[in-house]
């Protein structure tokens, strides 16, 4: 009867803790100028008081499919959360074109404030690579939490604040975010984004690809908290590259 009892409550905590976790699906779609819809960004979040973790899956469509060869990408954060705020704990980066693998791995050890980076490729299924070092800079975000954390991580009543992420290791994870004050300034933003956002925002990021050696993410977010739309404004002069959500 005592084992009964022990196994009930057992089973008791297991379904307790599924019922409060959340699932969240968001779905984007991707558009770079002349060329139209270029991938699909697919997103699951799944999280509770306790933890969370994100599932995102990257894949090309079109013209950029054949260029970059059918590649793949395949994005997860793991963590705790603290504050209503999501901590990464670890976050990877997978991709894969036709016969090579890469992965980049980073664990961040928070009590002595450093994150570990492992990189792995695989040719044909056989392990070529295998690195590991230290970063030369902390943080408790990584890219994915930057942005999921966003509408509630930014001051509302605007200004500019420096955030840092793992994942950004040339521009030592720095990244500047920066909120419009007042409806005046917010106009520049909804000529691209739309109107009806509860924040708008902008980061500086640092990209090899872009136009000028660094570009701006314009972004709102909607009710919910999450990103509903991003523009990066004319990229390598083909137009501006934008995200926008679908589900």
């Amino acid at each position: 009867m005592r084992r009964l009892c022990l196994t009930l409550f057992i089973l008791f905590l297991m379904f307790s803790s599924v019922s409060f976790a959340k699932v969240i699906e968001l779905n984007y779609k991707a558009t770079f100028g002349i060329f139209g819809t270029v991938g699909h960004i697919d997103n699951i979040l799944t999280q509770d008081k306790k933890s969370y973790k994100i599932d995102t899956s990257v894949k090309l469509a079109g013209l950029a499919k054949i260029i970059m060869g059918g590649q793949v990408e395949h994005y997860i954060s793991k963590g705790h959360m603290q504050k209503g705020l999501m901590v990464s704990d670890m976050y990877q980066m997978i991709s894969k074109k036709k016969g090579k693998v890469t992965s980049k791995e980073y664990r961040i050890y928070h009590k002595k404030r450093y994150v570990i980076k492992r990189y792995r490729k695989w040719i044909n299924g056989k392990l070529v690579e295998d690195s590991k070092k230290r970063l030369s800079f902390y943080a408790k975000d990584d890219l994915l939490t930057l942005y999921f954390n966003l509408g509630k991580a930014v001051n509302p009543k605007g200004g500019k604040e420096l955030f840092k992420a793992v994942g950004l290791e040339k521009q030592k994870g720095r990244v500047w975010i920066s909120v419009p004050k007042n409806n005046q300034e917010s106009l520049s933003y909804k000529k691209d984004l739309g109107s009806g956002a509860k924040i708008y925002a902008k980061a500086l990021i640092y990209q090899r690809n872009f136009r000028k050696k660094k570009g701006d993410i314009l972004l709102s977010v909607a009710n919910d908290g999450f990103i509903n739309k991003a523009v990066i404004k004319d990229v390598l002069f083909y137009g501006d590259a934008k995200l926008i959500r679908v589900k």
